[in-house]
């Protein structure tokens, strides 16, 4: 018989399943709880442990499919039963249609005016009643109850254009983090519907309430409290004022890579010819080390040399500020961070991965680079298919037959026709790395105070782009910008014909071996 205990290790990422699918926390319990439920009482027709997974989310499509139209249902009866003598007493037109929309729009007020509402008319309670009941004077009560006649009376004429239009942004985050995607998922998550992505956006510039949100956004104000509620909890989101929320990390849009399109390029010009002809210099003595060049060519690996000398001085000789990541709620060090583009501009930032490999049976950790012109990003490896990768470049194979089919199948290792495998990973001993470092200082230390004083003069005006409460934020990712400008410099070496362009398909990530 299958052992029940293998469900445990999926609950947190079957919560995270049903977040996504759901409107609010009672909600998404009650999901996950089903599907949990289901699957323990029908996981001894499983034969075949192997098949758990693929088994298990076919359970949690089907429980939701059935889920989501009995909660439809229950939504759509919560929502609009509202008392038609409120109607009548404020003497709305009697047609169905502002009968649904004047419904809609009380649905749509915060709690401290819906409340109210729902206990004055529905209930029938006296204002002295509702005092008692929620602990508040009846002077707050009478001037709540007259708010939000109000607001109903001027919501009902218009929506803002916003309003139904779906927001969707890439969320991740920046700093550390014990996480697998699988039983321990990344913190995003719990935060990546499209409501409260929406929100978050919305939230971004400047701090707003619910009611203000639920205009916007086009939902329900008690849907756009539950949201607040997690995101609070998922902090993502603070309280700058009463009642008013701001997204508390960085969404990127357009208007940083304006900003960078603009004054990258022409910050740089006076050292630019002296960065490139540094780079082909590191290059030309890096290929002379004896690494593992994965059958890269000197093209590939130019992007991968430039990156991972401008790492080593940036490390060495940058002196922007790099605020340290405080604790999470789960008592990780990270912030979120968010992207949101139309595509129309160049990007210059530099994302970077890296697996540490920390208390692995391994010696090896994985980096993988993101946004070097002409190459493309990978995801960083995890500690199994770091370990299978250094099985086989020392002994040709590995024992851990699983990880390595894994890796084959995601690009990391190649099996070959003969039954051999390659890994299509660079790799450096610490020893070939401490090589590359003292060619990376030989030709960049020169370099470095003027490189320095552009890096902050083009920084100065990029601070300027963050909202004020995310200085931190701001602070780290003008530090990314020592690094991201080296972007600049590879699109413009490859624009002018002073490099060659990287093979098609070009992956630009490195194991180094740190003990």
């Amino acid at each position: 018989m299958m052992n029940h205990d293998i469900i445990e290790n999926y609950i947190e990422k079957v919560y995270g399943y049903a977040v996504k699918r759901t409107y609010s926390a009672d909600e998404a319990d009650e999901l996950s709880q089903e599907i949990l439920f289901t699957a323990v009482r029908e996981l001894p027709r499983l034969k075949d442990e192997n098949k758990f997974e693929p088994w298990l989310w076919g359970i949690a499509n089907n429980v939701t499919k059935s889920f989501q139209r009995n909660m439809g249902k229950q939504r759509a009866m919560y929502s609009y039963n509202i008392p038609e003598n409120l109607l009548y007493e404020e003497r709305y037109d009697e047609s169905e249609e502002i009968y649904d929309h004047l419904r809609t729009k009380i649905a749509m007020l915060s709690a401290i005016y819906r409340d109210i509402i729902i206990l004055y008319y529905y209930d029938s309670l006296s204002v002295k009643q509702i005092a008692q009941k929620l602990n508040i004077a009846e002077g707050t009560v009478s001037w709540r109850l007259s708010a939000a006649r109000d607001k109903l009376k001027k919501e009902c004429n218009d929506m803002q254009e916003t309003a139904l239009r779906p927001i969707k942004m890439q969320l991740n985050i920046t700093g550390n983090g014990d996480y697998d995607g699988t039983t321990k998922p990344f913190p995003t998550v719990y935060i990546d519907d499209a409501l409260s992505q929406n929100i978050l956006y919305y939230c971004y510039e400047e701090a707003k309430s619910v009611e203000e949100l639920a205009k916007i956004c086009g939902a329900p104000a008690f849907y756009i409290e539950d949201r607040i509620a997690n995101l609070l909890k998922r902090e993502a989101v603070i309280e700058v004022s009463k009642g008013k929320y701001q997204t508390d990390f960085v969404i990127f849009t357009d208007k940083y890579d304006i900003y960078c399109e603009e004054n990258a390029e022409k910050c740089l010009m006076p050292i630019m010819d002296k960065l490139i002809k540094a780079l082909k210099d590191i290059a030309k003595d890096a290929a002379k080390i004896d690494f593992y060049k994965a059958g890269k060519s000197e093209s590939d690996l130019f992007a991968l040399y430039g990156i991972m000398a401008f790492v080593y001085v940036c490390y060495h000789y940058c002196k922007l500020p790099y605020p340290r990541f405080k604790k999470k709620y789960d008592g990780n060090e990270w912030r979120y961070m968010a992207i949101m583009k139309t595509g129309k501009y160049q990007s210059f930032g530099l994302g970077i991965q890296q697996s540490q490999n920390l208390g692995s049976r391994g010696t090896f950790s994985h980096t993988s680079y993101y946004g070097i012109s002409g190459t493309i990003g990978r995801p960083m490896m995890f500690d199994n298919y770091i370990n299978v990768c250094e099985d086989i470049l020392y002994n040709g194979s590995s024992d851990d037959k699983k990880s390595v089919a894994n890796a084959v199948k995601d690009g990391y290792i190649i099996k070959k026709e003969d039954g051999s495998f390659f890994v299509t990973v660079p790799a450096f001993t610490k020893k070939q790395k401490a090589e590359f470092d003292l060619i990376a200082d030989k030709y960049l230390k020169p370099l470095m105070p003027e490189y320095c004083k552009i890096v902050d003069e083009f920084v100065s005006g990029y601070k300027q782009l963050f909202p004020k409460h995310l200085s931190d934020d701001a602070d780290r990712y003008n530090r990314n910008m020592f690094l991201g400008l080296y972007t600049a410099v590879i699109k413009y070496a490859q624009k002018t014909g002073a490099i060659e362009m990287p093979s098609q398909n070009c992956h630009c990530d490195v194991m180094v071996q740190f003990k």
